[in-house]
Order: C-alpha cells, then structure tokens, then sequence
C-alpha cells in the first residue's frame, strides 16, 4: 500500500465504528467511511470534541452537524499546495487527502522529463488537486470535469497555490465526449489522469457506469496518448474494482498496444490512535517503457 503520510495540516487522528475522526488545520470533523468495519474503543479525546460531524440519514444521504463556530470555507496546504476546502453535501470537503501520493507521482514522472512541455490531460478532475499539482512542476494541464461549480473551484485552488497563470485549459464537459472530440482532432497527452466516479451524470444528462463503462472508456483514452507517452493514472473508490482489476484493464487496453507495465495498489491514510492505516481506494498507473525503467 502507498500511503500518504507527508501531511502537516491533515491528519486522520482515529477511526472505528464505521467512522473517521479528522484533523483539518484546526478543525476536528467526524465523517463515515464504510472501510471502517471494526468497532474498538474510541480512546481518543477529540471524539467528543468535533467542530462538525457529518451524520447519514437512514433513507439515504445527511446532513453536517455543528458543534463550533467554523468558518465556511478554510485553507490546508501539502508542501507547496494550497487547497480551499469546506463542509459540503455528502460527507465532503473538496479534498481526498490520499491522493497526495499521487500529486507527488506525477510531479515526479514531470520533473525527470527531459522534453520542453508535458502535456496532462486530468479527466474527471474535481477540484483540481492533480491539476494544481502538474501546473506546479511546469505543465500544461487540460482540466475536464462536468460541474461548473467544481471547475470554479479547481480554479480558486489553482489561485490559491500561485499557478492560476499556468498553461492550463479549464473544460467543463461530458469526459467521454470530450475525449472522442480529441480524437477527432487528433490532440494527443504525454500524462493521462483519471479519477472517474462510481456513478456520475454529464452536463446534458450523459449516464456513467464506472463498472460498466470504463474498459470501452479506457480503449478510447489510449487514443489520445502522444507517441511518446508518459504514463496514465487510474483512480479509484469504487468497492468493486480493485487494484489488480484496474491494472488488468490497463495491461489489455495500454501495455498491449503500448508496451511499457502496469503497477497497481491500495492508497491509504496513517491513523495515529493505532498506528495502522486505513485503506481509501485504489490506483492503477502505465509507465511507457522509458519511464519504468527509469
């Protein structure tokens, strides 16, 4: 497992009971995560001292629960990012602090790149976590999500972390639609990232499946790799498509036409009350053959 632990200004203090217990900055959250099955005690003090608990209705979705004055919008910052983050419907904040040990990924796979300009396409691309990372290393990034509200915010994120001037293109756009465009156009991307949901719909409607959709998805996505790849990264939260899943779907629709190899595991959090980690999905990355070897 990879596990992201480099965090200053998050930290997940405890879990159990079928819950997280959060440290965001200064603030205390308390969210469900259906990976925390066990039930051992909860030891720590910050239990009954939460700024907010997010609590699920029993007919589906819930509401946050305030116990303090919180600000409605604060800042966490990774290294040399800087996120806006918030409390928001269906458990959220606008950040999967996991995914640091992917920004540090490919910033790296950017930073040992000899050539002049590496092309990112960030699909499924939320608030812009990975596209603030790229941006950071000197990339030019094409963002792809079908919420506007959500590319607004990658923009704030991108401000906030000093590369709002970056070669960047914000899409807001059906990424299915938009990739079958790019290839009509015959745009291709050195870096291809993907973080699509278990379920999502587009701007006009458009229905996604992640299980059913995604190997006909990832047969058209190797289309619009340059003909000098780099890598693609596939994330994950969906229970049922595993790590070696994902990689077996890389392996036959990449490595086959591609060459290069497949690498693939769960990412996780380090949980300080116990000293374990918490499991929170999963990637899967193609290395072209340069690149693994180096």
């Amino acid at each position: 497992m990879r596990v992201a632990k480099d965090w200053k200004d998050y930290e997940l203090l405890d879990c159990t009971y079928g819950e997280k217990l959060e440290r965001w900055t200064r603030e205390i959250l308390i969210r469900p995560d259906p990976q925390v099955i066990w039930k051992s005690n909860r030891e720590h003090r910050l239990w009954a001292q939460p700024s907010a608990k997010y609590n699920r209705s029993k007919s589906g979705g819930g509401k946050w629960a305030f116990f303090k004055r919180m600000p409605p919008a604060w800042q966490v910052r990774y290294k040399d990012l800087t996120f806006n983050i918030k409390t928001m419907g269906f458990k959220h904040t606008g950040l999967f602090p996991e995914q640091a040990v992917n920004w540090d990924f490919v910033r790296e796979l950017i930073k040992c790149s000899s050539r002049e300009e590496v092309k990112v396409l960030n699909l499924f691309a939320y608030t812009g976590a990975a596209t603030v990372a790229c941006l950071k290393e000197g990339a030019s990034v094409v963002h792809v999500d079908a919420s506007k509200g959500m590319t607004d915010w990658a923009k704030e994120n991108a401000k906030a972390s000093g590369v709002e001037e970056g070669n960047v293109r914000w899409i807001v756009d059906d990424c299915i639609k938009f990739v079958q465009r790019e290839i009509r156009r015959e745009n291709k991307y050195d870096i291809i990232i993907l973080d699509p949901p278990s379920y999502g719909r587009g701007p006009r409607g458009e229905i996604w499946h992640l299980e059913d959709s995604l190997y006909d998805f990832m047969v058209t996505v190797e289309k619009v790799l340059s003909d000098e790849p780099i890598s693609i990264l596939l994330n994950s939260y969906t229970t049922g498509l595993s790590a070696s899943v994902m990689k077996y779907i890389l392996d036959d629709t990449v490595t086959k036409k591609r060459g290069g190899s497949t690498l693939a595991d769960e990412i996780g959090l380090p949980v300080t009350q116990t000293g374990g980690v918490l499991p929170c999905g999963a990637t899967a990355v193609w290395l072209s053959k340069k690149y693994d070897a180096d």
